[in-house]
This record gives structure tokens, C-alpha cells and sequence, in this order.
């Protein structure tokens, strides 16, 4: 009898392991392969789907990115950060549509892109606290992301008037606050969006590549890229003034405010021929021109209105900005401002601002 219950107790414990195995196996079978995490996608597929914002804002960028035979690269595991410009980005650099980007070689896309892309995952909360923090691109350029608050103090006199003579009877002090986070003076427009194989950055403006060299390359390369604007005034000036090594130097980045020919008649109306510029004294350029020059990398972000920058000449020039321009005038220009109309070109030495009016020390 001991061996019948035996018997019967093995046999119970066998149907109880198989029916716990069997419950097992159906729970497993009927749980939901999504455990609420979410499936990040690709770069690309992000773009191409829209980055999960209300309608596409890349369509532009997309396009660029399958012509230039990118998509791919962005397809595959990695650790990737893309600075996306936006196509009201890609409209104020001029390519309004399809046909713009269709226009552009392959090799010239390919230079553009892999300039708005790092081969390393860059989170924002790896990106510092920091102005002008150097990243390294795919190509092997460097870029240039700031981040922080930006305090500027600028100073104002008052004044009193008896009878025909005026006296200055107080100077009184604003203090402006503005938060930064920028690349190259492209404005990034959110915290990012993580995917798979790295994050994007949508950015406010086409980042160009320092491609042409330093700054007096690049300025006899802008007409190339913009033919409406002409740099035959300034380099003749720069050659005159003996200033050339100026605009060439590595050894510290500058800003340049450039002033095309149509800034140097603006502001002086005699000046209408490369002649012009060659009757001037030596003096009076060289002092002119290093009134353009500010000793450090200054991308428009960096600046508030109302703000001073000094020069290398040693005098201030005041920054100025409004809704629709950022502005730059010179201490005897008057008060008509110039204004920026092509800024933050970015050479292997610094940066150009283009300028519509010749600033005056």
C-alpha cells in the first residue's frame, strides 16, 4: 500500500509541475511584447517622418540628406548628433524648394551636411556651460556651441538744458539678460530628440563650412555664393593699408565686420572706384579698417543690443537690434546704423559679418 501512495503522490506532483509549466508558458504567450518602452527610431527615419513634430519641418533637409547619399549613414547603428536646420532655415539660406536643392552638386551638399554633423552622441546635458565650446564634425571641421545666459550692461548719460548751454547730470545703468544656446550663431530651437543612433538639433540657419580657408579667402569666396555682394573696395584697402596678415593670422580667431562696395559708397560717397580707395592715405585705412576688426570669435548670439564691442583700432563699436535686424555703428557714423546682412560666415580664423555701411572710428 506504502507503494500505491507513492505511486499516487509522484503522479499528483508531475500534473501539478506540468500544469504550472503549461500556466507558465500561456502567461508568457499572452504578454504584451511592448513593455512601455518605445522603440527609438533612426536619424533618418526621425526626418523623413517628421520628428515627431505637427507636420514636417524637414523636408528640405531630407531631401538634401538622400541626395548627398547620407541617408544611410544615418540609417546605422552609431553615435551621431545632427544639427537639422529647419526649411524656413533652408529658405532664408535661398534653396526655397526642391529644384534649389537639385541645383547643388552632390559634393557641394555632401561639404554643407557633413558640416551639421558630429560622429559623436552630444546630449544636452553633456553640452557645457560655455561660449564658443569647440566640437569636431564628421569631416574633421570644428563648430562652435555656446550655452548659457549672456548679461550685458550698457550705460546711459542724462542730460539738462539752461537756457542755450546742455550739461550732462547723470549716467544710469540697464543691465540686459539674454539665454544662448547656439552653434556657429544658428539659434537651436529645442533640448534635442533623442533617437537610436544618436540625437538632433534643430538650428534656425544652414551652417556654412569654413571651406575657403581663413578670413581673406573666404571673403573673395562669398561672391561666389552670393553674387549680388562685392569685397573689391575692401580688398584693395586691406592691400593698401598693408593689413593683409591681419585677415590671415592663426594665432588668435577675429571678427570682421566687412562693408561690400555699396557700404564703403554709402557712407563715403566720393568713394566710387577701386582708385578711390588706392588715393587714400595709408594711415587713414589701416586706422578705418581695424575699426571692422574685433579680436575674438563673436557669433550674433553672443552680442545684445545696446552692448559695446571693442575693436582693434581701440575704439567701441555699439551693437543695435530690433524684431528684424542686429545692427553695428561706428562712433562717428552719426547714428545711422549699419546693418548686418549676412552674418556669421565662419572662416578657419573667425568670423565675417557682412555690413552695408562703412563704420566710421
Amino acid at each position: 500500500m506504502s507503494t500505491n501512495r507513492r505511486t499516487v503522490i509522484s503522479r499528483t506532483v508531475a500534473f501539478v509541475s506540468l500544469s504550472v509549466l503549461a500556466m507558465l508558458g500561456y502567461l508568457t504567450a499572452c504578454k504584451p511584447n511592448n513593455d512601455n518602452t518605445p522603440t527609438l527610431s533612426t536619424i533618418n527615419d526621425l526626418l523623413v517622418n517628421g520628428n515627431g513634430s505637427a507636420g514636417n519641418r524637414f523636408t528640405l533637409l531630407n531631401l538634401a540628406i538622400q541626395r548627398a547619399n547620407l541617408g544611410a549613414t544615418l540609417s546605422q547603428a552609431g553615435t551621431y548628433t545632427l544639427f537639422a536646420p529647419t526649411d524656413d532655415a533652408f529658405k532664408s539660406a535661398g534653396y526655397a524648394d526642391a529644384n534649389a536643392i537639385n541645383n547643388l552638386s552632390v559634393a557641394q551638399l555632401q561639404a554643407i551636411l557633413q558640416y551639421h554633423l558630429l560622429g559623436t552622441r552630444l546630449d544636452a546635458t553633456s553640452i557645457p556651460t560655455a561660449f564658443n565650446t569647440p566640437q569636431t564634425t564628421a569631416a574633421g571641421s570644428s563648430l562652435y556651441i555656446s550655452r548659457g545666459t549672456l548679461t550685458t550692461t550698457s550705460s546711459a548719460t542724462g542730460t539738462s538744458t539752461t537756457g542755450t548751454s546742455t550739461t550732462a547730470t547723470s549716467t544710469s545703468a540697464t543691465s540686459t539678460t539674454a539665454s544662448v544656446f547656439s552653434v556657429n550663431g544658428a539659434r537651436i530651437l529645442s533640448t534635442g530628440t533623442a533617437a537610436s543612433n544618436g540625437v538632433i538639433y534643430p538650428i534656425n540657419r544652414v551652417l556654412l563650412p569654413p571651406a575657403f580657408g581663413d578670413i581673406a579667402a573666404t571673403l573673395q569666396a562669398i561672391p561666389t555664393l552670393y553674387p549680388s555682394l562685392s569685397f573689391s573696395f575692401l580688398s584693395a584697402a586691406v592691400s593698401r593699408a598693408g593689413i593683409t596678415s591681419v585677415l590671415t593670422s592663426t594665432t588668435a580667431p577675429i571678427t570682421v565686420f566687412a562693408p561690400t562696395n555699396a557700404a564703403f559708397t554709402a557712407a563715403v560717397p566720393a568713394i566710387q572706384s577701386v582708385g578711390d580707395i588706392n588715393a587714400m592715405p595709408v594711415d587713414s585705412l589701416r586706422k578705418i579698417l581695424t575699426y571692422h576688426v574685433v579680436p575674438s570669435r563673436v557669433y550674433t548670439p553672443l552680442v545684445t543690443a545696446g552692448s559695446s564691442l571693442t575693436t582693434a583700432q581701440g575704439g567701441t563699436i555699439t551693437v543695435g537690434a530690433s524684431t528684424t535686424a542686429l545692427t553695428v555703428t561706428g562712433r562717428r557714423n552719426g547714428g545711422t546704423a549699419s546693418t548686418i546682412t549676412l552674418p556669421d560666415v565662419t572662416a578657419s580664423n573667425g568670423v565675417i559679418h557682412v555690413i552695408d555701411r562703412l563704420l566710421l572710428p
